[in-house]
């Protein structure tokens, strides 16, 4: 397990460092977004520990420089926790958010969570192409059209949007979505759910009918 670490603080490095090696990974340290990037371009990592605010490249700036160049697992690191911030962290494609202060041990948690359920992704995508009406979902190459139109969609969202192709018609509760696309080991709570399903049906445009809200359990897909 290689982790980089990017944080501004050399305590909070040191203390993330201390627990990833003790747990038998590997860290690699950067002080600012700009050096996190350069890190990525000449060497890969499993997952990367991202905080926000950072001097000369700032931590969202610093994931969408990666995302261009590499598709790496990312968990954000802020002291700020306003819901905007969130947002915006699951929007550019981070995986998990984690405000501080926090556990060290809570974010080895969160780590060895977004990794198996990346693995989970890997193993069970599947080759089959469905289209529902003018939306198009290509399971293999990861791709979503609406109307002929790519989607962009973040990796949680096309996680959400394959999950509810494979149990088209079933009734799912919040409780099922977290434990079967986050993991049961997931920090959050029923409202990440909410917030990532508002962000899928807007970029599904027309096609988010198919994603039926069911009144105090959860969600079903439906054509």
């Amino acid at each position: 397990m290689k982790v980089l670490i990017v944080d501004d603080e050399e305590m909070i490095r040191d203390v993330l460092k201390e627990y990833v090696e003790f747990e038998g990974g590997e860290a690699y340290e950067a002080a600012d977004g700009m050096e996190a990037v350069k890190m990525c371009r000449d060497n890969d990592y499993d997952i990367i520990l991202m905080d926000i605010m950072m001097p000369k490249l700032d931590g969202f700036s610093a994931v969408k420089e990666i995302r261009k160049i590499k598709n790496i697992p990312v968990i954000m690191l802020s002291a700020r926790g306003e819901e905007y911030d969130k947002l915006f962290g699951f929007e550019i494609g981070a995986d998990d958010y984690v405000t501080k202060p926090f556990s060290p041990k809570e974010v080895m948690a969160r780590i060895h969570a977004v990794l198996k359920r990346n693995e989970q992704k890997q193993a069970e995508e599947s080759p089959d192409v469905v289209q529902f009406e003018g939306l198009t979902i290509d399971m293999a190459g990861r791709n979503v059209y609406v109307d002929g139109e790519k989607a962009e969609l973040t990796p949680k969202e096309y996680e959400i949007l394959f999950y509810f192709v494979k149990n088209k018609g079933i009734a799912l509760t919040r409780e099922k979505l977290l434990m079967d696309v986050w993991g049961f080991d997931f920090y959050g709570d029923d409202r990440t759910v909410d917030t990532h399903i508002k962000m899928l049906r807007s970029n599904l445009k027309q096609y988010r009918k198919f994603i039926v809200t069911l009144r105090g359990l959860g969600y079903k897909f439906e054509v």
